[in-house]
């Protein structure tokens, strides 16, 4: 499975905003915006200006980097999202958030996407009482995320539970703490997703 190997904290500056790549870290005095608010590299804290194009792709960088997709498969993502009726930067916010790997980090299972991608890779969770061990799965409404009862006593997916409440857990999902396992009651709308995303750059860099 490819993925992003290199330094997360950096990403977060070259996009100039927070992207949540390392949980816990980001809300506390070491996150890199709150220590080097501006892009890395020797020309960093330079005076930038993005042409239209720049502002797409700096737009489309950071969604990928945010839900951790390379660019294949975002580019995937956005093809299917043309083919569903509706809103095509829309459809492509949900999608991604349909994904397994970002389900687990809503529910708090996990503090960031990319530990809850681990935790998916390493077989602790049931969808309807079967195993799914693929991140990139695709849920949907009323599919139920259950967590193995033998992984139930991991300290780091106790911890995260612990400290949930710090970002919430959005409306249209429901855990239920003595079987930990959550409910996806319905997909999300876009007034619903509150990250500062501007999926019409993105559209419009893919329809050039």
């Amino acid at each position: 499975m490819a993925r992003y190997t290199g330094p997360v904290c950096k990403l977060c500056r070259r996009e100039g905003m927070k992207l949540f790549i390392k949980g816990d870290r980001c809300f506390g005095e070491k996150c890199a915006i709150e220590r080097r608010n501006y892009p890395p590299g020797v020309h960093g804290q330079g005076r930038t200006k993005f042409s239209e194009y720049g502002n797409q792709l700096r737009e489309k960088q950071k969604v990928k980097r945010m839900y951790g997709v390379l660019e294949s498969q975002f580019h995937r993502y956005f093809r299917e999202a043309e083919r569903i009726k509706g809103i095509t930067g829309e459809n492509l916010l949900i999608l991604l958030e349909r994904r397994l790997d970002n389900m687990v980090y809503r529910l708090g299972f996990a503090n960031s996407r990319s530990e809850a991608r681990q935790l998916v890779r390493h077989n602790h969770f049931l969808i309807n009482g079967k195993k799914m061990n693929i991140p990139s799965f695709l849920t949907k409404t009323d599919d139920s995320i259950q967590l193995k009862e033998k992984s139930r006593k991991i300290e780091r997916i106790l911890d995260s539970l612990e400290t949930v409440a710090r970002r919430g857990i959005p409306s249209w999902l429901e855990y239920e703490k003595s079987s930990f396992t959550g409910t996806i009651k319905a997909l999300p709308v876009r007034e619903e997703l509150t990250m500062p995303i501007s999926e019409n750059l993105i559209v419009e860099l893919y329809s050039k």
